[in-house]
């Protein structure tokens, strides 16, 4: 029902900046909740960030807080994570999900229906 499609990920140097988009298939976009999430070698799948359908709430891992900013642009069914201040430690497949029902949003990578394929964000220190 919903097919995400996430880019800009890539290499970047410690402290530098990356910008995540997740294109969202459908004309509902802005009724669902939308997440981001990430894996790293080794470990499991964690949440990053979320935020409303309409945006106007958003709520962050403390791991990233401070350093990332999730928004949406409803009108181009597009999700953003803005990376900032990048640590090695935040090396990883970063994937964006939909939570479509109930579309609350949530921090359990289960409350989300469909999922990206994920892109590759890799920070050197």
């Amino acid at each position: 029902q919903v097919q995400l499609v996430e880019s800009g990920g890539g290499a970047v140097q410690a402290g530098g900046s990356l910008r995540l988009s997740c294109a969202a298939s459908g004309r509902t976009f802005s009724r669902y909740a939308m997440g981001w999430f990430r894996q790293a070698p080794g470990k499991e799948r964690e949440f990053v960030a979320a935020i409303s359908g309409s945006g106007g709430w958003t709520f962050y891992a403390d791991s990233v807080k401070g350093r990332f900013t999730i928004s949406r642009d409803n009108a181009k069914n597009t999700l953003y994570l803005q990376m900032n201040s990048l640590k090695s430690e935040d090396t990883a497949v970063y994937y964006c999900a939909a939570d479509v029902s109930p579309g609350f949003g949530s921090r359990m990578s289960g409350a989300y229906e469909y999922w990206g394929q994920g892109t590759q964000v890799t920070v050197s220190s």
